[in-house]
């Protein structure tokens, strides 16, 4: 069940996009958890048509799930990860444009609209009738399903994975004999979890299907080769794969933070190095790249990309690209530092043994974004001296204040006050150590550590609470009174050919409207990239034991 800043900006979005019934009935189940019908119905007070028309919206766009239970039959469960999700959808349909063109951008944002259909309802919703258009429609359709943009709608998508796990957790703990073990518990979760995925596989294959390309003759006694190609299975609904297109936007934010870091010919090169792999990226829970060679990131580069520019040759001869790969490829590997502290700052490893095979760390990367944020929002509110304990109580791990303060180089009198602050926003924890069975507080040893774990979590929640913010002031700005009816005046069919039938002050009001909308739909990009760091990234290399 969702924290309550989480709910209230699921039950936002689920507001402004279905409106105040789908809404209600939202907020019902993230309140109270699954309900069944009957339930439903008893606590939104409404009617059961439409709670069953509401009922079939939200399923229709993968916003609930079901469940079979013993004792209530079926249930439903709100799926807050998929709500949160439609705040990236803008992005999405963004990347399909810039990776496969208009037109795939086009069937993303239709999917997008509908949540599942199948190859000619996109097109009937699209309004395609040309034939011309339409073959190239239906390229761009294959292209998504090829390129897993595009996945295909399953029973097996509309049960919750944990409803799953735990299911198959239990079938593994009957069929032990004794007593389990931890070694056992933490075993059966790794197989159900592996077993989960086989399944998700096995059940999104169904979205292609082979054809003959010509047609076959009969009449002819002599064999034939009949040559078949991919079609798209038109009996099957699809729908929009989210972790394709985080892959994407994982892939541009590392890009960003190694143009921050170094500059923008060493960016260059870590974009080739992950474009090399970008087809066989299928999860945004890998945990590094597969290896690939220098010769195969050169192919990746333009012919225009200048990265002799980013570093300083002092010889006299212009080197190969070859050379100037393996400089910027050492540096993002950090060669010259072969320490665990290097390791922990790179982008990249370089394979030993002569391979020279490179891999992009994600694990390594992301750990160092979602550090990265949680420094930034000490130095927000405490400055860079609280960003020196953090530093000081990660490398160090559990510290008591005087060794802090003598490690991080400060006055005891300034590391206190600066504890208590972050301790109060969950940044860093404490633990009690007693000296006896007594616990008692004067014998007890007090030591600060960063629950990381914790203190994202925290984080994450104050994001959400912000994000909820800006989308009600989005809502406010819209309902002003003044805003409302010059809005409503420029939707008129005469307006829209003359905005000149505006008068002066009502383009002013205009102007200020779309200006404010603007700064807030940039904050909320800002503000949602954040989110993706935390919480996105945050089952990169992690296996669900808990």
């Amino acid at each position: 069940m969702a924290d309550a800043d989480t709910g209230r900006l699921c039950v936002q979005i689920v507001h402004s996009q279905f409106g105040p019934q789908a809404a209600k009935v939202s907020s019902i189940l993230l309140t109270r958890g699954r309900l069944s019908m009957p339930q439903l119905v008893r606590f939104s007070e409404l009617k059961p048509r439409t709670v069953r028309a509401v009922i079939l919206a939200l399923v229709q766009h993968n916003l609930l799930w079901h469940a079979e239970l013993e004792e209530d039959g079926e249930v439903l469960e709100f799926n807050e990860e998929e709500c949160l999700m439609r705040l990236r959808f803008g992005k999405f349909i963004s990347l399909a444009g810039q990776i496969l063109g208009q037109a795939a951008a086009q069937i993303v944002s239709i999917v997008l609209q509908h949540g599942k259909l199948r190859q000619p309802e996109m097109l009937h919703h699209l309004h395609i009738f040309d034939p011309k258009d339409s073959s190239m429609y239906f390229q761009a359709v294959h292209a998504l399903v090829a390129g897993a943009y595009l996945k295909p709608s399953t029973v097996l998508s509309h049960i919750s994975k944990t409803d799953r796990l735990l299911r198959l957790e239990a079938n593994l703990r009957r069929n032990h004999k004794g007593i389990p073990t931890a070694k056992n518990i933490v075993e059966w979760k790794v197989e159900a979890d592996a077993k989960v995925k086989r399944e998700n596989e096995e059940a999104e294959k169904v979205g292609m299907k082979r054809k003959a390309k010509g047609p076959v003759n009969h009449r002819s006694n002599k064999r034939k080769v009949l040559e078949e190609e991919d079609v798209v299975d038109e009996e099957v609904y699809f729908r929009v794969n989210h972790s394709r297109f985080n892959i994407h936007i994982r892939n541009n934010i590392i890009e960003q933070a190694a143009r921050e870091r170094f500059n923008d010919a060493t960016a260059l090169v870590l974009r080739a190095t992950l474009k090399t792999t970008e087809a066989k990226q299928l999860s945004i829970e890998d945990v590094r790249s597969d290896p690939v060679s220098v010769a195969n990131i050169s192919m990746q580069l333009d012919d225009d990309d200048e990265i002799g520019s980013g570093i300083d040759i002092s010889s006299s001869n212009a080197p190969s690209v070859h050379a100037l790969l393996k400089e910027f490829l050492a540096i993002l590997a950090c060669a010259d530092n072969p320490t665990p502290t290097g390791r922990a700052a790179s982008f990249i490893s370089v394979g030993g043994g002569g391979s020279g095979k490179v891999q992009v760390e994600f694990d390594i990367i992301c750990r160092r974004l979602r550090q990265r944020v949680l420094e930034a929002v000490a130095r927000e509110r405490y400055g860079d001296d609280a960003v020196r304990i953090i530093r000081v109580l990660l490398t160090m791990d559990k510290m008591d204040e005087k060794h802090l303060a003598k490690v991080a180089m400060m006055s005891h009198k300034d590391v206190r006050p600066l504890l208590s602050s972050l301790s109060s926003d969950s940044l860093i924890s404490l633990q009690e150590v007693p000296k006896g069975n007594d616990r008692n507080p004067a014998r007890t040893f007090y030591l600060w550590f960063v629950d990381l774990k914790k203190a994202y979590s925290v984080l994450l929640g104050n994001i959400h609470k912000t994000l909820y913010n800006i989308l009600s002031r989005k809502v406010a700005e819209e309902e002003d009174p003044v805003v409302k009816s010059v809005l409503e005046k420029r939707a008129r069919s005469d307006v829209i050919h003359d905005e000149g039938l505006l008068s002066r002050t009502e383009r002013e009001v205009l102007h200020d409207f779309e200006s404010k909308r603007e700064r807030l739909g940039a904050l909320e990009r800002r503000v949602e990239e954040v989110v993706f760091i935390l919480r996105d990234l945050a089952v990169v290399g992690e296996v669900n034991v808990g």
